[in-house]
C-alpha cells in the first residue's frame, strides 16, 4: 500500500513561464536545503537529452551519497510533468521502493497553483509503518522547495 502526498503554492506568474521555468531548473538549485533528515541535492550526473521529453533519465545524487535515479514518464506543457524515482540508494532506501512524482500548473487569478505530488511506494511490508512519518517530513520539505521555486520563478 502506497501513500500519496502533496504541497501546493500559488506562484505570481503566468501558467506558461511557471512550467517553463521548472522543468530545467538545476535541481541543486531548488533543493539545496536539509529539511529534518531529508538532505539537499548535491548534482545530477548521466542526464540524457535536455530534460524536456518522457524517457529521459538522470542520477540524482544526494548530500551525504545518497542517490536515485529519475525518469520522466510524461510531459504536458504547460499542465504539468510526471516522473519516477527508482534505483534509491541511501537513508531512505530501507524505506522507498519507488516515487511516483507530479508536478501540476493550474491558473490561479493572475498567477499559477504550482502543485508537486509524490506516490511513495514502500520496499516492504515492514517499512510500511514509517511511511507517514517520511510523509510528513516530506511536506515540510516541498514547502520549503515550492517557497524557493516561488523565489526563483517570481524573482
Amino acid at each position: 500500500m502506497s501513500l500519496t502526498v502533496e504541497q501546493s503554492r500559488a506562484i505570481p506568474v503566468g501558467v506558461a513561464d511557471a512550467f517553463a521555468g521548472t522543468l530545467p531548473l538545476p535541481l541543486p538549485t531548488l533543493f539545496r536545503h536539509w529539511y529534518g533528515p531529508i538532505p539537499p541535492i548535491r548534482a545530477v550526473r548521466d542526464q540524457t537529452g535536455e530534460w524536456n521529453a518522457a524517457g529521459q533519465t538522470r542520477t540524482v545524487l544526494l548530500t551525504g551519497g545518497g542517490s536515485m535515479r529519475e525518469q520522466l514518464t510524461e510531459i504536458d506543457p504547460p499542465h504539468g510533468f510526471d516522473y519516477t524515482l527508482t534505483d534509491i540508494k541511501g537513508p531512505l532506501a530501507p524505506l522507498v521502493d519507488l516515487v511516483e512524482g507530479q508536478w501540476r500548473f493550474t491558473p490561479d487569478g493572475d498567477g499559477t497553483q504550482v502543485s508537486w505530488r509524490w506516490t511513495i511506494h514502500p520496499r516492504s511490508t515492514l517499512a510500511r509503518p514509517a511511511l507517514p512519518v517520511l510523509g510528513w517530513l516530506w511536506q515540510g520539505y516541498a514547502r520549503q522547495a515550492l517557497a524557493e521555486l516561488s523565489a526563483q520563478l517570481a524573482g
